[in-house]
């Protein structure tokens, strides 16, 4: 049975510095939030080309979203953003457990991401109801330049579901502003700035991290966790504080 199936095109939103948010519809199983699929193009050799994408929408949502970074010269990306020019497929099924379900219960929870991987928390934040396993979220978003904070109207709208709930901190590497950080997540993890930001402790006794994007990110800042907070790796069979995954 072929696995793919035709999008529709509903929407492609361009953002500035080459950021693009693709808006579909198609007949696929049922996701959970947090998880990803795989959207592909058949070249005309007929060799498929695919890679994943994580789900910006809600899993009760009629319309597909997901949030992506054009790659010029890449295999994909460019058919993706010529979509109205191009046949595109999705996969029917989704992967990945990188959702709430898997996550032992805590008070805090950590959701850090880098640039696009911020996806996976919006769908996870529309659709679950993680205050029943967390009394407070810490959302954080790190990106080199304001330009690039496509979702701050979608974060207005999360702030009011939670509401005292939760908190919302932007991270810029590439340019200073006033009401946000500076630096790189690591690093303001080990001086104490992410916390002290906040006013909330990251720590092993009551936080559960979860760490999306950028696979130099992730590995920096699973070692400052390691490091300064004792923390490690959340498996299954053996529990811990970080949950990750990594953006390509």
């Amino acid at each position: 049975m072929n696995p793919w199936l035709e999008i529709k095109l509903i929407a492609i939103k361009k953002w500035k510095n080459n950021l693009f948010s693709l808006i579909v519809q198609a007949p696929i199983n049922k996701f959970i939030a947090g998880q990803f699929t795989k959207l592909s193009y058949i070249k005309k050799n007929k060799k498929r080309i695919q890679r994943a994408y994580s789900f910006v929408n809600s899993p009760n949502s009629k319309n597909l979203e997901f949030y992506i970074l054009l790659i010029k010269n890449g295999l994909l990306t460019p058919k993706l953003y010529d979509i109205k020019n191009n046949k595109i497929f999705i996969s029917k099924n989704s992967f990945g457990f990188f959702t709430i379900s898997e996550l032992p219960k805590k008070e805090n929870l950590w959701m850090i991401a880098t640039g696009t991987a911020i996806g996976p928390y919006c769908s996870i934040l529309k659709y679950e109801n993680i205050l029943k396993k967390f009394k407070k979220i810490i959302l954080i978003h790190a990106v080199k330049y304001s330009i690039d904070l496509n979702y701050l109207n979608l974060f207005k709208k999360i702030k009011k579901k939670y509401k005292k709930n939760i908190k919302i901190k932007i991270i810029l590497s590439q340019e200073k502003r006033k009401d946000y950080l500076f630096g790189r997540i690591p690093n303001l993890i080990a001086s104490g700035e992410l916390e002290k930001s906040v006013k909330e402790p990251l720590n092993s006794k009551n936080s559960h991290v979860m760490l999306c994007g950028n696979p130099n990110m992730i590995k920096d800042t699973q070692k400052i966790l390691l490091q300064y907070k004792k923390m490690k790796k959340h498996f299954r069979r053996n529990p811990g504080h970080i949950t990750s995954e990594n953006y390509w």
